[in-house]
């Protein structure tokens, strides 16, 4: 069964190819894993004596012996429990190691095709459904590997050699005890069943949540200038009340799972208890045998518990863990055997057009024709195509109709990783990396110099502050560290574009969010970092527009009218209706506050 609100969020691994993914990552550690299996089962026989030293000593009060008569199994009580102790952690610290292992390499595999996924899949599944799976799932899936997993192998291996213990006994204890398993398989299986389902749907539910907060919270300012707040909230609190529905459905499944649980243990111990008393009163045991083998069934109740959780907890996991893997194996980009590379920047598009949903075009027969070194602002009102049209020049999106075509070579032949070194994206959504100033710049360039990194700085007007900070250039940004305002952050991602170095340039409203403040600063700081390549900027002030070489003014996805800004105000076109009143918003004390819609 397909859901609409789901069908575009990224794969989910089905059973069979995430045994396949584990078994390929176990493969290079079997010889490790097979040692911590057999530390664990070494543990688990250890304690195993417990039960028949124990009934050993009742044999000696029973027989009314003296005290030096229980010294031994005393002595050997402690033996078993140091020896127990110390095997159950060497094999939980070495299943764990194996797991930590497994998990780091899924770990880079996810990470990895990640990075490399069209964007236009990422856009399309949401931010929310990726960083629920890289957080959330990932978290789940590492308390699995760190206690679940250990705790399951050593709670099954006590439990098939306390049953070898038992026959060990008499199997008639044994054959008691086994009265119990048909209720327990019965109860597993009733649970396991139920419970798979609602934990694939919790992990997606919860992604869903997360993107829908992200996009509400990302978009708050448009949300209130379109009063859309209830809107929001009342899709905020359906997402809420699944996850919560779904969270009450996991609730009352458990209460019903231990609840019949614990009626296969009263019938187990009913039986044991039976036996030892039948045979005791035949001669066929002692009274320390008896109490040995009830000893070992309730002693059963713990592991088989920590199993048959386990495995409740092991269905989560493996529901998060198939959202890992649906992403890990996605197929990276296709690469062209011999990809085109552009001879310059020249940026041409012909009958360009793209649509989001089947029927409904956003942008229809665009043509652009750049020159190396020109920049070209984007103008138009909202919802004119600005952004879709600077995504499908940047490669983000495939356009529907149409090409575009950078230097002579067209971008679905250029292949990912010359596209990338070729054309730079930067807008108003600005990431401020954890970590020092100087490693945040070198994501841009890993082979800049300081002298390099202090140059794009100061071309951007940012190294009075950035030298200003504790640390400078080491001062440790982002989370956890010295907080950057939004001018700050900007002129920062403009450095990262200058040190990058290149020749075709996007700015999607890179200066928005800045204020009236910050407008000029970023404004001189984009300027620096345009100068000399091919650029095409989608405009939040008219002001960009009016510096720019050609200026492009969209209407409901068609352009409308193109020209440089002196030609355009003496058409009296649209963009001379646009420019009258933006001239007329800046004599005003509050002109940050409607530009903004004027220009979108």
């Amino acid at each position: 069964m397909t859901h609409p609100e789901t069908d575009h969020l990224l794969p989910v691994a089905d059973g069979a190819r995430m045994r396949a993914v584990l078994s390929d990552l176990v493969r290079p550690h079997r010889s490790l894993a097979v040692l911590a299996l057999v530390t664990l089962v070494a543990g688990a026989a250890v304690s195993l004596l417990t039960a028949p030293l124990l009934g050993r000593i009742v044999d000696i009060v029973a027989q009314q012996r003296g005290a030096d008569a229980v010294t031994g199994p005393v002595l050997g009580l402690v033996a078993v429990a140091v020896g127990q102790g110390v095997l159950a952690v060497l094999g939980v610290a070495l299943i764990a190691r194996v797991g930590e292992t497994m998990l780091a390499r899924l770990r880079e595999r996810f990470v990895d095709r990640a990075l490399h996924l069209p964007l236009e899949r990422l856009e399309r599944a949401g931010s929310g459904d990726l960083t629920s799976r890289v957080t959330d799932d990932v978290t789940v899936v590492g308390e699995a590997v760190r206690e679940a997993v250990p705790e399951f192998a050593r709670a099954a291996l006590l439990v098939a050699l306390t049953l070898v213990g038992l026959a060990a006994l008499d199997w008639r204890f044994l054959l008691a005890a086994l009265l119990a398993v048909p209720i327990q398989a019965w109860t597993a299986r009733w649970f396991l069943t139920r419970s798979a389902p609602i934990y694939g749907e919790q992990r997606i539910a919860g992604g869903a949540q997360q993107q829908q907060l992200l996009d509400t919270a990302a978009g708050v300012t448009t949300v209130r200038a379109f009063r859309l707040g209830e809107q929001h909230s009342d899709r905020i609190r359906a997402r809420a009340e699944h996850v919560v529905a779904l969270a009450m459905r996991v609730i009352r499944l458990q209460t019903r799972f231990f609840g019949r649980l614990n009626g296969a243990e009263y019938v187990g111990v009913a039986a044991v208890l039976v036996a030892g008393f039948m045979l005791v009163r035949g001669g066929g045991a002692t009274i320390g045998t008896a109490s040995a083998a009830a000893l070992y069934f309730i002693n059963l109740f713990t592991p088989i518990n920590i199993v048959l959780f386990q495995l409740d907890a092991a269905q989560s996991a493996a529901a998060g863990l198939r959202r890992i893997v649906g992403v890990a194996d996605l197929p990276p980009e296709a690469r062209p055997e011999s990809p085109a590379r552009p001879a310059d920047s020249r940026v041409r598009a012909s009958g360009l057009g793209h649509s989001y949903v089947d029927g409904h075009p956003v942008l229809r027969g665009i043509r652009l024709d750049v020159e190396p070194g020109a920049r070209v602002a984007l103008v138009g009102a909202s919802g004119a195509g600005k952004t879709t049209l600077a995504k499908l020049v940047a490669g983000m999106h495939r356009p529907s109709t149409g090409w575009v075509d950078i230097g002579g070579a067209r971008l679905e032949d250029q292949g990912p990783e010359v596209a990338r070194s070729t054309v730079a994206l930067v807008t108003q959504e600005v990431h401020v990396f954890a970590g020092p100033l100087a490693a945040d710049l070198r994501l841009a360039g890993p082979e800049a110099t300081d002298e390099q990194m202090r140059a794009a700085l100061g071309a951007v007007g940012a190294l009075d502050w950035a030298s200003a900070l504790p640390d400078g250039l080491d001062t440790v940004v982002g989370d956890g560290g010295h907080e950057l305002s939004v001018v700050q952050s900007q002129q920062l991602a403009l450095a990262r574009l200058i040190l990058a170095d290149r020749p075709v340039v996007i700015l999607d409203e890179a200066t928005a969010e800045a204020g009236s403040s910050g407008a000029r600063v970023l404004e001189n700081a984009a300027d620096a970092a345009l100068r000399g390549r091919t650029s095409l900027v989608v405009a939040h002030r008219l002001t960009q527009a009016a510096s720019a070489d050609v200026v492009v003014v969209l209407d409901a996805g068609e352009v409308v009218e193109q020209g440089s800004h002196e030609e355009l105000v003496a058409a009296g076109g649209r963009y001379a209706q646009l420019w009258s009143a933006w001239s007329g918003l800046r004599d005003e004390p509050t002109a940050g506050l409607g530009t903004r819609d004027q220009v979108r």
